[in-house]
C-alpha cells in the first residue's frame, strides 16, 4: 500500500511541479489553496492508514514546490545575467537573516547552551527560513494586474469557503466526532504535540469558560485551528475585498468566520491594520471602520458566550482539569479581562521571552523554542511571540535583523503604494508580538510571498509594462 500511495503522490507532485516550473506564479495559487487544506488532508490521510515517513514525505509538498519555483526564477536570472528585481536594503536584510539562521544551525548546541537535537535544529531552520524563500519567490515574480486580480479572487474565495465550512462544522458536527477522529493521533503521534484539550484535541480548539460548565466551540475549519483560520480571514478581508457584489457577499461570510474563531487578537490586528490603511490613504472612513471593529470585538466577547455553539467536557477532561487546577493563576474567565487565563499566559510568555533574550543575548541555537521544541521534547526556552522566539534562538542580533527586515518590507510596500498588502503585512507583524505566526505555513508561504511580489520595482521596463500592479 505504501508504494501505491507514494507513486500516486509522486505523480500529483510532478504535475504540480511542472506547472510551477513553467510558470512560477502557479506556486502562489497552489499555496493559497493547498495550505488552507493541508492540516485536514494530512489528518485524513493519517486516519486512512498513511503513517510515518510516507506521510512525512507527503507533507513536504509545499517545500518541494517552493524549491522548484525558486530554482526556476534562479535559472531565468542566470540566463538573463540579471535579477528580475532591483536589489535593495530589504533584500540584504532578508539574506542576512537567512545566513544567520544557517550559521546558528551549524554551531554546536553545547557552545550556546541549547538542548536541541539534530531533528529539532533542522525543523527550526525550516521554520525560520521559509518566509525568506517565499519572499524571494514573490520578489522574483513580475505579476500583472490580471495576476493580482486572480490572486485576490482566489484568496477571497478560499477564505469564504473555509469560513462557510467552519460555520457548518461548529453547529452540525458534534465535538465527540472530533475527539474520536484522526486529528488527535495525527497531532500527538505524527507531529509530536502533547495537547491536553478536550479528548486530546488542541487546547484552543474550544474556549473554556471556567469550572465544569459547557465550553464554547470555536471555528477551526480545515486549518484545525481557530488562530490559523483567523489569520487567513484577516488577510483576505484586507487584501481581497472590493465593492463588487460577490466580493461583498464573500467578505460578509469571511467576517462571520472571523467572529466565530473567537480570536480576539485577530480582531485587534484587523483594527490595527485598518488604522494603518486609513493613514496611508488618508481616509476618515477607514479610521471609523477600525473603531467599529474594536467596538464589535468588545461586544462580541460579551455576546458570543451566550449564543455560541457549546459542548461538554468528558469525565477524563474534568479529572485532568481538577488535577491541574492549582498549577496556574486562578484568573477571570471573562474574555475581556486582563486576568483571563489565555491573555495572562500570552503576557507572561512574552515577558519571560524578553527576560531570556536579555540574560542570554547570544541565543541558544535553533530548535529550542515554540512549536519545534514542543514537537521534539526539547526544553522550551521561549514560546508564543516570534520576536522573542527568534531572539532566544538567534540572539539579539537575530531578533533585530528580523525586526529590521519586517520594517523594511513594510516601508517598501508603502513606497510601492501597495496599501492593502501593506496593511495585511502590518496585521501579521502585530500578531507576531503574541503568537508564532510563521509557524502557520499559510502565513509563512502566502503572506511573505505576496509582500515580496508587491514591493516596488524600479526597472524602467517594468514600470512601463505595469505601473501599479499590486493591490
Amino acid at each position: 500500500m505504501t508504494a501505491l500511495e507514494l507513486a500516486l503522490y509522486a505523480v500529483l507532485v510532478a504535475v504540480a511541479a511542472v506547472a510551477v516550473w513553467r510558470r512560477p506564479v502557479a506556486a502562489l495559487f497552489l499555496f493559497l489553496v493547498g495550505l488552507a487544506l493541508h492540516n485536514a488532508v494530512m489528518a485524513a490521510l493519517y486516519g486512512a492508514g498513511v503513517r510515518g515517513s510516507t506521510l512525512t514525505a507527503i507533507t513536504a509538498w509545499k517545500e518541494i514546490l517552493l524549491a522548484v519555483a525558486l530554482a526556476r526564477v534562479l535559472l531565468d536570472a542566470l540566463r538573463a545575467r540579471a535579477l528580475p528585481f532591483a536589489w535593495g536594503i530589504v533584500d540584504w536584510l532578508a539574506l542576512a537573516f537567512a545566513a544567520l539562521c544557517v550559521v546558528y544551525a551549524l554551531i554546536p548546541q553545547s557552545a550556546l547552551g541549547g538542548h536541541a537535537g539534530h531533528r529539532a535544529v533542522a525543523l527550526g531552520l525550516r521554520h525560520d527560513v521559509v518566509p525568506v524563500g517565499a519572499y524571494f519567490l514573490g520578489r522574483s515574480l513580475a505579476l500583472s494586474r490580471r495576476d493580482w486580480r486572480a490572486l485576490a479572487w482566489t484568496l477571497l474565495g478560499v477564505a469564504a469557503a473555509i469560513a462557510a465550512w467552519g460555520m457548518i462544522d461548529t453547529y452540525a458536527i458534534p465535538i465527540s466526532w472530533w475527539r474520536s477522529s484522526a486529528v488527535v493521533p495525527y497531532f500527538h503521534k505524527h507531529l509530536g504535540y502533547e495537547y491536553h484539550g478536550t479528548g486530546g484535541l488542541p487546547e484552543n480548539f474550544i474556549y473554556n469558560v471556567g469550572g465544569d460548565r459547557p465550553f464554547l466551540r470555536r471555528l477551526v475549519s480545515s486549518f484545525l485551528s481557530p488562530l490559523a483560520s483567523g489569520y487567513l480571514f484577516v488577510v483576505a478581508l484586507l487584501v481581497a475585498a472590493t465593492r463588487r457584489r460577490l466580493a461583498i457577499a464573500s467578505s460578509v461570510v469571511v467576517l462571520a468566520g472571523l467572529l466565530w474563531t473567537f480570536s480576539r487578537s485577530s480582531l485587534v490586528a484587523l483594527a490595527f491594520a485598518l488604522v494603518v490603511l486609513a493613514v496611508l490613504r488618508r481616509s476618515v472612513v477607514l479610521l471609523g471602520g477600525a473603531a467599529v471593529v474594536i467596538a464589535v470585538a468588545i461586544a462580541w466577547a460579551h455576546v458570543f458566550p451566550h449564543i455560541g455553539p457549546t459542548g461538554r467536557f468528558t469525565q477524563a477532561d474534568l479529572t485532568y482539569q481538577h488535577r491541574h487546577a492549582g498549577k496556574g493563576p486562578a484568573g477571570s474567565f471573562s474574555a475581556v479581562s486582563e486576568n483571563e487565563p489565555s491573555l495572562h499566559e500570552h503576557w507572561t510568555s512574552l515577558k519571560d521571552g524578553v527576560r531570556t533574550v536579555v540574560h542570554h543575548p547570544q541565543g541558544y541555537g535553533l530548535g529550542n523554542v515554540g512549536q519545534v521544541a514542543s514537537r521534539t521534547d526539547t526544553k522550551l526556552l521561549a514560546g508564543e511571540s516570534n520576536y522573542t522566539e527568534l531572539g532566544v534562538e538567534l540572539g539579539i542580533v537575530g531578533s533585530l535583523l528580523w525586526i529590521a527586515w519586517g520594517l523594511a518590507v513594510f516601508l517598501g510596500l508603502v513606497r510601492a503604494r501597495a496599501f492593502r498588502v501593506c496593511a495585511a503585512f502590518a496585521a501579521v507583524l502585530a500578531l507576531a508580538v503574541q503568537t508564532d505566526v510563521i509557524g502557520d505555513p499559510w502565513v509563512a508561504y502566502c503572506v511573505w510571498a505576496l509582500a515580496g511580489a508587491a514591493l516596488l520595482r524600479t526597472r524602467p521596463q517594468e514600470r512601463l509594462a505595469d505601473p501599479a500592479p499590486a493591490p
